[in-house]
């Protein structure tokens, strides 16, 4: 990819910053009806995003009529406009007023576990997806738990990167670069500290293992597996799922995952990743019009199998 010149990093920047200031000036409610708008002009907008949807939701969902499936596909375009409003919003959140948009009420099984393996000494490995409002999860969790050190890729316009590090860093959250990352990460975990990750995209043969996801061989990152098993860590599902009837989000949690220790370093792996992905579709399957349906979630194949999204890039 060409670097962009200062002028193109300007205007984007800009523009980002724009869209971002109009909405904060708007009251939360405003906001979030203006994201939802943009949202369903996207599903009408983006037609070769909502083919890939359409096509997505038959496979994971072969017994749905293709009017369940459209609903479900229009609320996930509304979700992402939903995401962009409360995101545009985060300067003016505080540990004081947080509570207004997210909750977390954990039941008593859970919270002992996990304040057992705070008192333990283990690490904790949050396993995200693109799930409700994965940015107001990690965003909200120094307050409901303790500080996130997170993982992102660095965007191509240094100004809207420092911007966004800016907002995800507001109130004690860390940032790490997921270029070289293990070093880090295995330093957090052995310390006993918390690390975001989200693990419900496509993955590339050289990094990835297949594990059912929907019934259908995914391609899978193996990180998260990985990663748990050198530092002894476990692996806390966890999502921000948006609850129409009390208009808030709320943070919605599986059962804590101990990564498989046989002694067959492959097999856990393949094991550890299946049941992170079996966690991530439960919560789909319970709250579908909240993941991004629009990602090509298997386009990468085991050798030898046809292609699922045909001959599109």
């Amino acid at each position: 990819m060409a670097k962009k010149g200062s002028r193109q990093i300007w205007l984007e920047y800009s523009l980002v910053r724009a869209i971002l200031s109009f909405l904060r000036i708007l009251p939360l409610s405003v906001a979030t009806w203006f994201g939802i708008s943009v949202g369903r002009l996207g599903y009408h907008l983006l037609g070769r995003l909502r083919g890939v949807g359409l096509r997505n939701l038959k496979l994971a969902f072969p017994e749905k009529s293709e009017a369940e499936r459209v609903r479900i596909l229009r609320g996930a375009f509304r979700n992402l406009g939903r995401v962009m409003a409360v995101v545009s919003g985060f300067d003016d959140l505080t540990a004081g007023n947080l509570p207004e948009l997210i909750e977390f009420r954990p039941d008593a099984e859970f919270a002992a576990a996990y304040e057992k393996t705070k008192t333990d000494g283990r690490g904790r490995i949050i396993l995200g997806a693109h799930m409700g409002n994965w940015e107001l999860q990690a965003f909200s969790f120094p307050v409901f738990f303790e500080p996130l050190t997170f993982l992102a890729r660095r965007m191509d316009n240094p100004r809207i990167d420092a911007m966004v590090l800016a907002i995800r860093t507001r109130l004690g959250n860390k940032q790490i670069d997921k270029m070289n990352s293990a070093a880090p990460i295995l330093r957090a975990l052995r310390a006993g500290g918390s690390i975001g990750m989200l693990a419900d995209v496509n993955g590339q043969l050289k990094e990835g293992v297949f594990v059912p996801f929907f019934g259908i061989k995914a391609c899978t990152a193996a990180g998260v597996a990985m990663l748990a098993l050198r530092a002894n860590a476990v692996i806390v599902p966890m999502f921000a799922i948006w609850n129409g009837d009390e208009n808030k989000y709320f943070i919605v949690h599986d059962k804590i995952i101990d990564p498989q220790d046989t002694g067959d370093r492959q097999a856990d792996i393949l094991e550890t990743t299946a049941l992170c992905t079996a966690a991530i579709e439960r919560v789909i399957r319970a709250y579908p019009d909240q993941w991004i349906w629009i990602h090509k979630r298997w386009k990468t194949r085991p050798p030898g199998e046809p292609e699922i999204y045909g001959n599109e890039n």
